[in-house]
């Protein structure tokens, strides 16, 4: 950021008083901008034992698949946010069964949010996102042409309970390969 939203002038990067983070703080009006990590938000939509997957049509990680999931907006709830993306992405409705997994993605200043979920029915086809959407049974799921990290770890959490019998909550953090960023973790 360069320029506050709030009255226009240059921004500083400092430390407000009573805070231990630097922030872009505008010298004439005193608004302090945080930055903070997006959300990102989706769902497994169940159609009895198979998964709704939509491969992508967009950057990044164009021609790849993944759960129907995206940025969450303001003014929406994570449950509303999960049922539009997978509107949006798939043309598919569901009903919002429970939060599933939560991943979070520092380095990319990312927080992933699935949510387990119910089709309504089996009518669904391809958003502006997505090249084309299937549902899939555990031994079909094109493991090697994932899209994401999370939607893996996402995937073999949901496969393992289901095996188990019993869902659970899952939280978990990635971080790139050598671990470290600007001397994080």
């Amino acid at each position: 950021m360069k320029f506050c939203s709030h009255c226009g002038a240059a921004l500083s990067v400092l430390i407000p008083d009573g805070d231990n983070l630097p922030r872009h703080v505008c010298g004439k009006c005193g608004a302090i901008h945080y930055l903070n990590p997006k959300l990102v938000v989706g769902c497994i939509a169940e159609w009895h034992d198979q998964i709704l997957l939509c491969r992508r049509s967009i950057e990044p990680r164009y021609g790849l698949w993944t759960l129907p999931a995206g940025f969450m907006e303001n003014g929406e709830s994570t449950a509303a946010a999960a049922r539009r993306e997978t509107l949006e992405e798939a043309c598919a409705q569901v009903e919002i069964r429970q939060p599933f997994a939560m991943l979070s993605v520092p380095h990319i200043n990312q927080v992933h949010l699935f949510y387990r979920a119910r089709l309504r029915h089996k009518d669904f086809a391809a958003g502006l996102e997505t090249l084309e959407t299937a549902l899939f049974e555990e031994e079909a799921i094109p493991w090697q042409n994932l899209a994401f990290q999370t939607v893996t770890r996402c995937l073999q959490a949901y496969f393992a309970d289901r095996k188990a019998g019993r869902f659970t909550f899952h939280e978990d953090e990635l971080w790139p390969p050598g671990g470290l960023v600007a001397g994080i973790k």
